[in-house]
């Protein structure tokens, strides 16, 4: 196997690892912490880590505007849109629903590099999509079937995911135009939490009415949901982050992507022996169907595969 292409895949186990413990690690940490106070406190250590590493490494952002204005839009969508959904979206439904519906993340980023890195997709990947397209439905309604209108939270908090996962469909489309043009997996790092922290800090000034009941709630929680920040901002956030561009630069953007199915090996045991998550009947059925067309889309002939 070639070199590259085996380090690429070690940082996207690494990275799968990482991100299927985090589902988890939010939702225990969203008890104390509102998701805009969490996400810049979070965006805000992470910076104060990868700022000055950026400065010593002595890398430069592009000099080209037009690239400098991508790469706003990329972090903009990468952390603002994409964990902002995300963030709130976990305070209103499951770590499990939310482990499953941004499984079809995947499917959407074949299509997606079909349309804008003309990949190609084929007939059986098609079928596949749409088979998931439909158990993702499910899933996200799922809550209604279970407790009517009961559930309009967990109904709300699962469509968020799912513009989540939209969200990150673009981001990684973005990332690897930026990588093709010479963009360094450390500049769009630095960037994505840079600007995540200065979008996001208004709006978590607003949630605790005023810069100071701000920090006063960021000092004041507890040392376990300190330790779910750090992890989030470190762990989660710098090294995933830029394990997962290093990973995603020598292979496509499809084949990457495909790593995010061993998020649930890690995040499902959590929610379900940490969280103590229930799992219903009409979830089961969700996942099934989801999963069938994962494989579907997935499946190559042998005969292809040479």
């Amino acid at each position: 196997m070639n070199p590259k292409r085996l380090r690429s895949y070690i940082y996207l186990v690494i990275v799968a690892a990482i991100w299927g413990a985090a589902g988890p690690v939010i939702k225990f940490t969203l008890r104390e912490l509102p998701p805009f106070t969490f996400l810049t406190y979070r965006f805000f250590i992470t910076s104060l880590l990868l700022v000055p590493i950026m400065i010593a490494s002595k890398e430069k952002f592009p000099k080209d505007s037009k690239k400098n204005l991508t790469l706003l839009v990329l972090s903009l969508l990468g952390t603002t849109v994409n964990l902002g959904f995300l963030f709130v979206g976990l305070k209103f439904t499951s770590v499990l629903d939310q482990t499953f519906i941004s499984e079809t993340g995947p499917i959407f980023i074949i299509l997606a590099s079909s349309i804008f890195l003309k990949d190609r997709i084929t007939k059986r990947e098609r079928v596949g999509i749409f088979i998931t397209f439909i158990g993702t439905i499910l899933l996200i309604i799922q809550p209604l079937i279970k407790n009517g209108f009961l559930a309009y939270n967990n109904l709300f908090g699962n469509i968020l995911i799912l513009l989540a996962n939209v969200s990150w469909v673009g981001y990684v489309i973005i990332s690897k135009k930026q990588l093709r043009q010479k963009v360094s997996p450390l500049t769009m790092t630095v960037s994505n939490f840079f600007v995540g922290f200065i979008t996001l800090l208004p709006l978590a000034v607003l949630e605790n009415h005023g810069a100071k009941n701000f920090v006063s709630v960021v000092s004041s929680v507890s040392f376990p949901t300190q330790l779910g920040v750090f992890y989030m901002a470190i762990i989660s956030g710098a090294l995933a982050y830029y394990l997962f561009q290093l990973g995603q630069k020598s292979i496509e953007s499809s084949e990457a992507a495909i790593f995010s199915y061993l998020q649930p090996l890690f995040s499902t045991p959590l929610a379900i022996i940490w969280l103590k998550e229930e799992i219903s009947s009409s979830f089961i059925i969700s996942v099934i169907i989801i999963i069938t067309g994962i494989i579907i889309a997935q499946y190559k002939k042998k005969s292809l595969a040479r």
